[in-house]
């Protein structure tokens, strides 16, 4: 059976949805290496802005640091010659005892401020008091006799008169006369001795009250108790009485007023120095401390073995910081310089408010309760100050105490 193909039945597939609508919009992309950069770009100014916000806020918050401030000057005397020495008192007395006694009580102790006559030690006055007991007996027993001389000196002269009476009316023999004669004048031969003999026992007496007085020890001028020498119980005496058992000190007084600085000049420097010479002192325990002064006197003679003359220097002002006994460096200055060279911008400053940078140098210049570095060009060195030659004026404040941990613009108190 033959089928005709042209009829034979065609089988269509079946249509999807149709998709030629759809296409991608190229509008709406966007480049993601460009958004990432904006991204990080705001992140990173909010970070910086934070941060300068916490930066602001913490600097505000910081401590206030204490610092000491000099003023920055032109200083016109230069340095002739530096020397050491020590803080000395003109007026220093180490207190003993004027008899040899046991200590009872002692008050003095170190640090103590005392006046003139004021009670540092009490001494066991028990054989002061017997001596002047004694004393005061034998006084009163010689006195006692010389009473009983003068009344019978006073017996004896009318014996004589009325013996020469009796002699001049033929009445008494001559020698009667002459006996009552001598008797007056022996009495009184011995009347002249025992006054004698009353005044001695009299001193004794004297001398017995001045040693129970000494019993009590007192201070001879107003000062500080610097070093206490005996303690209670212990024997004291004027003199060493060997082998250490007996103080011949029982503490030791410093008027603090009279304090002066000694040094030790090279004698080849000598003629440098001159009395009434200003003068700059630094205590070893305050070196940034200058303490203004001059000389007082130069002692005329030198020290042969270490070939030094010694130098006295009068402090300015005297300060409860100063001691006895404390090292000084001072540094002697000359001639004030001329118009010229006080002309010129150069002014000094303490060692101590240098900053050592890698070579360069600064300092920190105190204004309106913040400090602002400074770098600064240094001239010559000066004892304890440097020349500074640039980068500072006269009369700025210059910071001089922990310089190392400052930083610029911090805030500072000036310690008063």
């Amino acid at each position: 059976m033959e089928r005709d193909m042209s009829e034979a039945p065609t089988t269509e597939r079946p249509r999807g949805p149709d998709l030629s609508g759809l296409k991608i919009d190229e509008r709406g992309r966007r480049d993601p290496t460009r958004r990432g950069w904006r991204a990080g770009g705001a992140a990173l100014a909010a970070f910086l802005l934070v941060s300068a916000g916490l930066f602001l806020v913490l600097r505000e918050k910081a401590p206030v640091v204490e610092v000491t401030t000099v003023r920055a000057d032109k200083g016109g005397r230069p340095a002739l010659l530096n020397a050491s020495g020590y803080v000395t008192p003109r007026r220093r007395a180490t207190i003993a005892a004027k008899i040899t006694a046991r200590v009872n009580d002692i008050f003095a102790e170190e640090g103590m401020h005392v006046e003139p006559g004021q009670i540092l030690a009490v001494l066991d006055d028990s054989d002061a008091r017997a001596r002047l007991g004694s004393a005061k007996a034998d006084r009163d027993a010689t006195a006692a006799t010389l009473g009983d001389l003068r009344v019978n000196l006073a017996n004896a002269e009318r014996e004589l008169q009325r013996t020469e009476e009796l002699w001049k009316r033929g009445l008494a023999a001559e020698q009667a006369r002459d006996l009552a004669h001598t008797a007056v004048e022996s009495l009184k031969a011995r009347i002249a001795l025992v006054r004698e003999q009353v005044g001695a026992a009299e001193a004794r007496v004297q001398v017995s009250k001045q040693d129970l007085d000494n019993c009590t020890v007192r201070a001879p001028f107003a000062g500080v108790v610097v070093s206490k020498d005996a303690q209670r119980g212990e024997m004291v005496s004027p003199i060493s009485a060997g082998g250490g058992f007996t103080r011949t000190g029982i503490a030791t007084i410093v008027d603090m007023s009279s304090l002066e600085v000694e040094v030790d000049v090279n004698e080849s420097y000598i003629a440098r120095v001159r009395s009434g010479q200003p003068v700059t002192a630094v205590l070893d325990a305050y070196p940034d401390w200058q303490m203004p002064a001059k000389v007082r006197t130069v002692i005329p003679t030198a020290d042969r073995q270490k070939a030094t003359v010694k130098v006295r220097v009068t402090l300015d002002r005297l300060d409860p910081r100063i001691l006895p006994d404390m090292g000084v460096k001072v540094t002697f200055l000359g001639e004030e310089p001329g118009a010229a060279a006080a002309a010129g911008g150069r002014v000094l400053v303490p060692r101590a408010a240098m900053r050592d940078e890698g070579g360069a140098a600064a300092v920190f210049v105190h204004r309106e309760g913040r400090v602002e570095r400074r770098a600064v060009r240094l001239g010559q060195a000066r004892g304890n100050e440097h020349e500074v030659i640039a980068g500072l004026s006269d009369g700025e404040q210059v910071v001089t105490t922990g310089v190392k941990e400052l930083r610029d613009g911090q805030h500072v108190r000036v310690k008063r």
